[in-house]
């Protein structure tokens, strides 16, 4: 039997500064409690200092994992560094991180999917790991969304935190580790949401900044409906693909997008609230760091054999669900 890829560490990394609801309040036309009903989020991390971006979350988490798993740098074989903030246009942050984290002889790529990226990158470095040619590949998802999101826009800046989140896949033996992935995508979703300008159509003017154009926008109720429907629907079919029943089901990793979307997907999967990982009223949508950040957060109740229901969606419109077995005891 050929290996299957397993996830054998997490690490992950939030900044300091805490963004709540109350501190929301002095900046634009919204409240605590309007918030929390609608979202479910009660506070967001946010990344302070110049000239830190994305890459210095992901090494946070990194590093992390790294002492976790009592390994070192060099003996990674490949990274995918997924962000839709990456810290610059054409540098990939996947070179840099190699590079600080000492993986001379490491391939590394950036994987833009919005908020379905590292559901994505998930998938792909298992492919990389079931063939045989590596060994050991991070995932890796981080946003620093607070560099791309207008602090007048109420709709979209009590939404939206800093996170990263990391994990390694290694071979294992045993069958456990990914097992199924449903991944979609639909185009015509891209106009709601999206960030006009900066881009190969919209390039950076003067003008395209006055019309603070470089921000991201949403229209939220077509966002909603197209996740609540989607999400839901792609963790029931793999559940279904695969004989699942809810008593299968250790745990959902749902994207921390909305709480109501996080609630009608476990409805539609038949599973209880104690069966979903839920951190979004700590940190809001990192958008690519909020499944490893779940992961980061649960991962002392997690044991060898759970079954992990993955489910995230995201702008483009992309969306998907991972079927995978857990494969360590917590230590």
């Amino acid at each position: 039997m050929a290996p299957k890829a397993a996830i054998t560490a997490v690490g992950g990394y939030v900044p300091e500064y805490r963004l709540t609801n109350k501190i929301l309040e002095t900046m634009v036309d919204t409240s605590d409690e309007w918030i929390i009903s609608r979202t479910g989020i009660e506070e967001r991390r946010i990344l302070k200092g110049e000239g830190l971006g994305t890459s210095f979350m992901g090494l946070k988490a990194i590093d992390e994992l790294l002492q976790k798993r009592g390994i070192k740098g060099a003996e990674i074989d490949a990274v995918v560094f997924c962000t839709t903030t990456g810290d610059m246009p054409v540098a990939a942050n996947a070179a840099y991180v190699c590079s600080e984290i000492g993986a001379d002889h490491a391939f590394g790529f950036d994987l833009q999917a919005a908020c379905s990226g590292f559901l994505y990158g998930l998938f792909t470095g298992s492919q990389y790991i079931e063939t045989g040619k590596f060994k050991k590949v991070l995932v890796v998802g981080a946003d620093k969304m607070s560099s791309i999101i207008d602090y007048q826009d109420r709709t979209t800046c009590i939404i939206f935190g800093d996170g990263a989140g990391a994990v390694l896949l290694e071979p294992n033996e045993e069958g456990l580790g990914l097992q199924d992935s449903i991944l979609r995508s639909d185009g015509s979703g891209r106009e709601f949401l999206y960030i006009k300008a900066g881009g190969s159509m919209y390039p950076a003017s003067e003008e395209s900044v006055a019309k603070r154009e470089h921000f991201v926008h949403q229209e939220g109720q077509q966002v909603f409906k197209f996740a609540v429907t989607n999400m839901a629907e792609v963790s029931a079919r793999i559940m279904e693909r695969n004989n699942l029943k809810a008593d299968d089901v250790a745990f959902l990793v749902p994207h921390q997008a909305n709480k109501r979307i996080i609630d009608a997907t476990a409805k539609r999967m038949g599973i209880g609230p104690e069966k979903v990982m839920l951190n979004i009223h700590r940190y809001g949508n990192t958008t690519n760091g909020t499944l490893p950040l779940c992961l980061w957060d649960y991962e002392k109740q997690l044991k060898k054999g759970d079954n992990l229901i993955f489910s995230a969606f995201g702008g483009g419109f992309t969306w998907g669900s991972i079927y995978l077995s857990w494969a360590y005891d917590p230590a």
